[in-house]
């Protein structure tokens, strides 16, 4: 009998298996739309500052959206100035969507491609009710 390991090596031959692993690697360049998980319902619009560690915290600013590939006790203090939350990762149970309900923030979890999309200073509007951010384009 094989093992479930071993099973997935014979699925698997070594080239199939790097075109697997190749095609799961991606690198998104732009969208205008990102989709993922509302935590908490609400509507917010501002600019993006992406906060992934304590000393990221300088950036934000009151009513900023921040973007985070996944939040911990360390950002609360950006949590609690920001307008929205979006994160790359979680489910409903994880620390964004915890606080943010908390809090009263809108929030959006698990994108998955947030942080990769998204620069800090773009503008955008998040729709947590849906799931949704949007970029709003800039206006000269």
């Amino acid at each position: 009998m094989l093992s479930s390991r071993a099973k997935v090596k014979n699925m698997f031959r070594s080239y199939e298996y790097k075109k697997l692993k190749f095609a799961t690697e991606y690198k998104v360049i732009s969208a205008k739309e990102i989709k993922g998980t509302p935590a908490f319902a609400g509507k917010a619009q501002g600019t993006v500052r992406i906060i992934n560690r304590a000393s990221d915290l300088k950036k934000m600013k009151l009513g900023n959206i921040l973007i985070s590939t996944a939040t911990s006790p360390d950002l609360l203090a950006a949590m609690k100035k920001a307008s929205a939350i979006v994160t790359d990762e979680g489910g409903i149970t994880c620390h964004a969507a915890i606080v943010s309900r908390e809090l009263g923030i809108p929030c959006v979890i698990g994108t998955k491609i947030a942080t990769k999309v998204l620069k800090d200073g773009d503008k955008v509007e998040v729709d947590a009710a849906k799931g949704i951010v949007k970029k709003i384009n800039k206006t000269r």
